[in-house]
């Protein structure tokens, strides 16, 4: 029997897991969207918040610094900001850092900024393929619940960020690693004790994300 990632056609795996895919795209789909069900993840409402603004506050500096002389995604999960994407050289990377720290509400950041080129477009589509095919086979593994897992993909490689138990980080890591197209997979998680996921997941409500459409 076929799986879920098998069975769906890549462009059809994009559309239905779009709202997870949001980070993937940093500065391009901020904003972007309208009237999403999105299910709770383990954030409460104003942390999540505070991830939205610190994304498109950053996005937003980045873009009146630099313009498209950079590929930056910026992705910010419980006020930990994930940077991933392509810059010309080390002094543009420090910069870039520098200037996303600025941004009120951070605690702690992840500089993955590759020094290359600019990725094309067929590199970018690429990722999000991918990561809608590490998305499918959470689904099918259904060991952990995908929305507490947040998936990022840059040059073949998955970034996986979240409130986890290690249980869940090792089974999301195994799933990731082993999916094909992935080139390596990188730990952004904060780890919490299984009481701690069971109280959280016993008090979060689904949320209704309403952004303006574009």
């Amino acid at each position: 029997m076929r799986t879920l990632a098998t069975r769906l056609t890549p462009w059809l795996l994009v559309a239905i897991l779009a709202p997870s895919l949001a980070g993937c795209f940093g500065a391009i789909a901020v904003g972007a969207g309208a009237g999403t069900l999105m299910l709770a993840d383990r954030r409460i409402s104003e942390t999540y918040l505070a991830d939205e603004g610190i994304e498109i506050r950053a996005a937003n500096r980045i873009r009146e610094q630099y313009g498209d002389k950079v590929h930056v995604n910026v992705t910010s999960y419980n006020r930990t900001v994930l940077l991933t994407g392509e810059v010309p050289d080390a002094a543009t990377k420090e910069a870039v850092e520098k200037l996303v720290s600025s941004v009120n509400e951070i605690r702690r950041m992840t500089n993955e900024l590759s020094i290359s080129g600019n990725s094309s477009f067929s590199a970018r589509s690429n990722d999000t393929y991918l990561t809608s095919k590490v998305k499918a086979r959470f689904l099918d593994a259904a060991r952990f619940q995908i929305n507490v897992v947040k998936v990022v993909t840059e040059n073949g490689g998955v970034y996986l960020m979240g409130l986890v138990t290690q249980a869940e980080a090792d089974a999301a890591v195994e799933i990731a690693r082993t999916t094909g197209g992935v080139l390596r997979v990188i730990r952004v998680f904060e780890i919490i004790s299984d009481e701690q996921a069971r109280q959280i997941d016993k008090q979060q409500p689904p949320r209704q994300e309403n952004r303006p459409a574009k």
